[in-house]
């Protein structure tokens, strides 16, 4: 009877710390494989479950690339000597008469100084009236005077030069060896002439990248491509902005991997196995390689690919599934490019989480029975 009512007692205890276990929870990293396609908008989710393979990797595997807007590259290398507005330019006029037009009598020659290019680009001399300055070399504009002059006095000849004023400069910033405001002179009228001119690049070429700003264009390029393609080798223009800073990108990696962070991009492309790896790889004692997601909202065009859904409107939210077991899922995980923003998560071995169960169930059950036995004991 005793025997009977141990194993009774023995039986509800252990019911009810099942009961208490499954009510209040295991601790887990994160959802387990069944929660996350439940989140499918095929169940009562609203994201994309898509498992990786070649065609997937074709439209969402894919880095954007960075290059430089077209008016950057088609535009042309510039003199070294360009006047620009607020320049000081002096002018001397030669006249071969005794009763010049411009040179007072009894001399062969009167120096125009001080004459300033207006905000418009354009200077006033005398008898040869309004001239556009700006935007074109000394020599440019002492053959406009010239010929202004000629049909009013033999044979002028006419000297310029800029006394004064900026020039065309640009201005480097960031991750170069000299930050500064430099002068666009011949051997650094083009962007790689000019950051080293500025001392080079001081952080890793790898993942550097080069911003120029030219009026209310914005663009950015890889630095190697400046070696690796020299149509991005641009010519500059007074007024650029040239920034150089390291890569931003970064992507988060949790669950059963070897580490739980934050993870910047060492190179311009990362794969999903290269990810991993980073952060450790697949956790040995707890990780299920069946279970690898990517979590990312795509833009409306992607997602319309991906989806084969003409109609989507606006960002998805999209889980790429890849299983590490499958045929060729090694290779899709290779092929596959991590995205700035990213989540990579890896869920746990279903037996993972039986296993903390009865650990959870044997310390209650252990626990359950010493106080059984300590209530008979005083009953006693």
């Amino acid at each position: 009877m005793t025997t009977l009512k141990h194993r009774l007692t023995t039986g509800l205890a252990a019911f009810a710390a099942l009961a208490l276990v499954a009510g209040c929870g295991l601790p887990r990293p994160g959802p387990n494989q069944s929660e996350i396609f439940a989140g499918s908008v095929l169940r009562e989710g609203d994201s994309f479950v898509l498992v990786v393979d070649d065609r997937v990797n074709a439209v969402a595997g894919v880095t954007p690339a960075m290059a430089f807007a077209q008016t950057f590259q088609g535009a042309g290398v510039l003199g070294s000597d360009t006047i620009q507005p607020g320049d000081l330019l002096q002018i001397t006029v030669f006249e071969n008469v005794d009763d010049g037009l411009i040179v007072p009598t009894g001399a062969n020659a009167t120096a125009l100084s001080e004459i300033q290019v207006d905000g418009s680009g354009f200077i006033f001399v005398p008898y040869a009236g309004r001239i556009r300055a700006a935007g074109n070399t000394p020599e440019a504009v002492r053959r406009i005077i010239v010929e202004s002059l000629s049909d009013q006095t033999p044979d002028p000849q006419v000297q310029i030069s800029r006394v004064a004023g900026d020039g065309q400069t640009v201005s480097v910033v960031g991750g170069v060896g000299a930050q500064g405001v430099y002068p666009i002179e011949r051997p650094t009228r083009t962007l790689t002439s000019m950051i080293a001119r500025a001392g080079g690049i001081v952080v890793e070429p790898d993942i550097a990248q080069v911003t120029v700003v030219r009026g209310g264009t914005r663009s950015t390029i890889w630095f190697d491509d400046l070696y690796d393609h020299p149509s991005a080798d641009i010519a500059l223009r007074g007024g650029d902005r040239i920034l150089v800073e390291e890569d931003s990108r970064s992507f988060t990696a949790l669950g059963a991997t070897g580490a739980q962070t934050l993870v910047p991009f060492e190179s311009q492309t990362i794969s999903a196995i290269e990810a991993i790896a980073t952060v450790g790889g697949l956790s040995p004692a707890t990780a299920d390689p069946t279970g690898v997601f990517v979590f990312r909202n795509e833009p409306e065009a992607i997602a319309r690919q991906l989806t084969g859904i003409p109609d989507l409107q606006g960002t998805q939210r999209v889980v790429y599934v890849l299983d590490l077991t499958r045929p060729n899922g090694m290779f899709f995980a290779r092929d596959f490019a991590i995205r700035d923003e990213d989540t990579v998560y890896v869920t746990e071995a279903p037996f993972v989480q039986f296993n903390r169960l009865i650990s959870a169930l044997t310390g209650t059950l252990g626990a359950v029975d010493a106080v059984r036995t300590t209530g008979s004991g005083s009953s006693d």
